[in-house]
């Protein structure tokens, strides 16, 4: 069995930063030691000098479209991006695709698809829809990390919102898996009425958008989620958070004791309204990205705790769904592709805010892994855990082009923009899959799949 130790001044493990040498045998970390302890005798070494080793990053909010709309994305390219990214777990979400993972059947055409196709690992979200309610414990048993629900119409066939009455008929199965419940939290009421009233306004103008998304939407739907965690106990999990309105109810509803996490994305962080133009329709994500007081405030619900992790909710689609020519943000896909450049993203913000590597480490590796049940051997450079890492350049800035993307349609809000921050390289399971932009070896990832026990 071969032996490596990949050195740096700049380890990131759950002790914090420092020079240290990972051990790798096999496909495992077998120690993190100083390097002084290592001799060229024993291991192969693999020293990256100044530059930063970070865990693999985790991302808990990918949508893969695969099987069914692999003209949108596909397990190939999604996962090609990622490993580009510094990401070696991706969770798919369980629409876009077709068949919905809403059953063991459809999970089943998902495995078959990805066979062979992934450059990283990746897991699968099961589904709850409005139909679904006798699948929930089948889907658990055949290895879904969690469950993922709509509350507002999620605006494409093959997967329905739920009510709070298929809410109350899905939940006590859900807690009875002790497996999460990820919300698309917003409510259709406020937005329906919004768009009402904008019936004669002008779709090409963002402040049309956002007003169509208020925040109301949001916060009710919280509110409504918090009020069925308390009555059933299970484990609540709020996606892609765009209100910072929010967060102090959720804050004390964690002080409260609930079982409550909380995302947010790279978009809501470094995007604001006043910098999206007028018929900048790449842009457009559902909920919407707010103003930039706003912005700041989910930077300080990161500092406090209230915000847990940072997912990409990577949602790409054929460029002429996002309604380039006309600019129409009404009649526009909506959602964002960042996986190859999440982390310079959050990097260039968040060392603008005086928050280290460390940070971002936690809540773009080791937060997700565990709240999609991976901790035990994702997200972590410690003893046990596969040997995944990303060698990152903090220092080095790049212009975003076309050429840094390598998902299928390489279109973004970002092109153009000067970010700091460069992987250099990508490793799963102790082999290189990225480095120097080169993809390296033929697609050996994996699905993470664990036998998971249901409550009686």
């Amino acid at each position: 069995m071969s032996l490596h130790a990949f050195v740096a001044r700049r380890v990131i493990t759950p002790a914090g930063i420092h020079p240290a040498a990972i051990l790798v045998r096999g496909e495992q970390i077998h120690a993190v030691v100083s390097s002084d302890q290592v001799s060229a005798g024993d291991y192969e070494i693999h020293d990256f000098g100044d530059a930063v080793i970070l865990p693999g990053l985790v991302d808990s909010h990918v949508h893969i479209n695969d099987p069914g709309r692999v003209e949108w994305e596909g397990f190939e390219t999604a996962t090609r991006a990622a490993a580009a990214g510094g990401y070696t777990l991706v969770v798919d979400m369980p629409l876009n695709c077709l068949p919905a993972t809403t059953t063991v059947a459809a999970l089943e055409a998902k495995r078959a698809a990805a066979q062979g196709r992934c450059r990283v690992d990746w897991a699968a979200w099961g589904g709850v829809a409005h139909d679904n309610q006798n699948d929930i414990e089948a889907l658990a048993a055949s290895s879904v990390r969690g469950f993922k629900c709509f509350l507002v119409n999620p605006g494409i066939d093959g997967f329905t919102m739920v009510t709070e009455k298929q809410l109350r008929a899905a939940l006590p199965r859900v807690a009875r898996t002790g497996l999460p419940l990820l919300v698309h939290a917003e409510l259709p009421g406020p937005i329906d009425l919004a768009t009402k009233a904008l019936a004669t306004a002008d779709w090409s103008y963002y402040s049309t958008y956002l007003r169509s998304r208020p925040d109301e939407a949001e916060l009710a739907a919280i509110r409504l989620m918090l009020a069925l965690c308390r009555e059933y106990g299970f484990r609540l999990h709020i996606v892609h958070l765009s209100t910072s309105q929010a967060l102090p109810e959720l804050r004390a509803a964690r002080d409260e004791g609930l079982p409550v996490t909380v995302e947010t994305c790279p978009h809501y962080l470094h995007l604001s309204a006043e910098t999206i133009t007028n018929g900048a329709t790449l842009s457009k994500c559902a909920p919407p990205i707010r103003s930039r007081e706003n912005c700041e405030r989910l930077w300080q619900g990161l500092k406090d705790g209230t915000i847990d992790l940072v997912v990409t909710d990577h949602s790409p689609c054929p460029p002429a769904m996002k309604r380039l020519a006309e600019g129409n943000f009404r009649t526009a896909w909506g959602g964002i592709a960042s996986l190859s450049v999440a982390l310079p993203l959050m990097w260039t913000e968040a060392g603008k805010r005086g928050f280290t590597l460390r940070d971002v480490a936690r809540w773009m590796a080791s937060a997700p892994a565990r709240l999609a049940g991976c901790d035990a051997r994702k997200g972590r450079i410690a003893a046990g855990c596969d040997a995944d890492f990303v060698v990152f350049d903090p220092d080095c800035e790049f212009i975003v082009t076309e050429e840094r993307l390598h998902y299928r349609h390489r279109v973004s809000p970002y092109l153009g923009e000067t970010l700091r921050g460069v992987v250099k390289a990508t490793y799963l399971r102790g082999n290189p899959v990225f480095a120097e932009e080169e993809f390296h070896g033929e697609p050996a990832g994996r699905e993470y799949a664990v036998t998971h026990q249901i409550k009686p």
